[in-house]
């Protein structure tokens, strides 16, 4: 099949495998060209592994630390060669290839990471392969979850608390400036989106690993959260995605208080705005993004995912020294991304972008650009043009 993108809303219904493999691949060179952590993790399990911060996280365990790795991941594979693959279908396929190569133990579990099944799936694999985990990376994205002890469906929204919200925004099919307006969530739609993007589950990872004896004594788990800017808060600090990340920090602190009784620590990290398959789909922001994008290349400050992974383990929790956390106790490696320079020119921009402008004032183009790099397209020496297998 000639694969070439299709774009639907703010998703693309194909991937492109060879693509995809040289998106993992150039995301290894980047880290294998950087020092390595010498105080890095050894076994490490990885839940949400195919894209994002999950898998870069996956990629800076295994090839800038030499951890074995275990990635949990819930993807479609190509349909009756019809239909491909998705981007973390392919994407795990690439990492466990390259793994293999590199002589690094790694194994992609591929279910539902919220259900019994693929916890006690992925807890008989550690036991087998790799013995007590000393990280874990929850990096979970899903619109929805099954609650494995009621089996009551939850599903998320993405709307602000207590009023409608109007800003505006962008539409990539048209790259037009839009206005938007989101109702507010009603108490049930900010339950379930927490019941979904919380913590819960964060724990019920920690739990099963408990008790089968698999989590070392200086056990380390991370989770991911994110703060942002002003203009970005009623949808998404202030919004129901708030109230989840509100639940998924509060949960970090009763990690840590209990796994450091062992000598271990629970962190959530605040990583910067980032092109992913979930941020594009959240009204607003990826308009901030495309500005953000231009206001942090011109500083010379600009990180893909992972460049971020790359200064949180190396330069935050792996240094030998004591982690450095702000006042909530969040690592902060959105720290160039909230400079105050940095926001107050976001800020400005952000007041007079215009439909004739907004291709000058914003990075729209790299926008673009990013979000196809997500499902393998537009990377260098891959002919697009050729019959691949999918």
């Amino acid at each position: 099949m000639i694969v070439q993108p299709k774009i639907r809303g703010f998703i693309c219904t194909t991937a492109h495998p060879l693509g995809c493999a040289a998106n993992v691949r150039e995301q290894i060179e980047y880290i294998q060209s950087q020092p390595k952590i010498l105080n890095g993790p050894k076994n490490v399990l990885v839940v949400g592994a195919s894209n994002g911060y999950g898998l870069a996280s996956r990629i800076v365990a295994a090839f800038g630390c030499g951890a074995k790795t275990v990635g949990v991941s819930f993807e479609k594979e190509s349909e009756n060669y019809k239909r491909t693959a998705t981007a973390g279908w392919y994407n795990s396929l690439a990492f466990d290839r390259e793994s293999k190569e590199a002589g690094l133990f790694s194994k992609s579990i591929n279910g539902d990471a919220f259900s019994n099944e693929i916890k006690a799936q992925t807890i008989a694999v550690i036991k087998e392969n790799l013995g007590p985990i000393d990280l874990l990376v929850y990096s979970l994205a899903s619109p929805r979850r099954v609650d494995p002890k009621t089996n009551i469906l939850y599903k998320s929204t993405l709307k602000p608390i207590g009023a409608p919200y109007t800003n505006k925004s962008i539409d990539f099919e048209t790259d037009k400036i839009i206005s938007v307006t989101l109702p507010p969530a009603s108490v049930e739609e900010v339950s379930h989106t927490v019941a979904v993007m919380g913590g819960e589950d964060w724990e019920l990872w920690i739990d099963a690993l408990e008790k089968e004896g698999l989590l070392a004594p200086n056990v380390t788990t991370v989770a991911y959260s994110y703060v942002g800017p002003a203009v970005t808060q009623a949808v998404y600090r202030s919004g129901t995605i708030g109230a989840a990340k509100d639940h998924l920090e509060a949960t970090a602190k009763k990690l840590d208080a209990r796994l450091k009784a062992k000598g271990g620590r629970a962190f959530i990290s605040v990583n910067k705005a980032l092109v992913t398959q979930s941020s594009s789909a959240i009204p607003f922001i990826p308009l901030y993004f495309t500005i953000l994008m231009k206001v942090l290349i011109q500083k010379g400050l600009h990180e893909e995912c992972i460049h971020q992974m790359t200064r949180l383990f190396g330069q935050r929790l792996y240094t030998g020294k004591p982690v450095a956390v702000d006042s909530d106790g969040r690592i902060r490696v959105d720290d160039w991304e909230m400079r105050d320079d940095v926001q107050k020119e976001v800020s400005a921009i952000w007041e007079k972008v215009t439909n004739e402008n907004v291709k000058e004032l914003a990075d729209v183009s790299g926008y673009h650009r990013d979000f196809l790099k997500l499902f393998g397209f537009g990377l260098k020496n891959v002919d697009y043009s050729a019959d691949v297998k999918i």
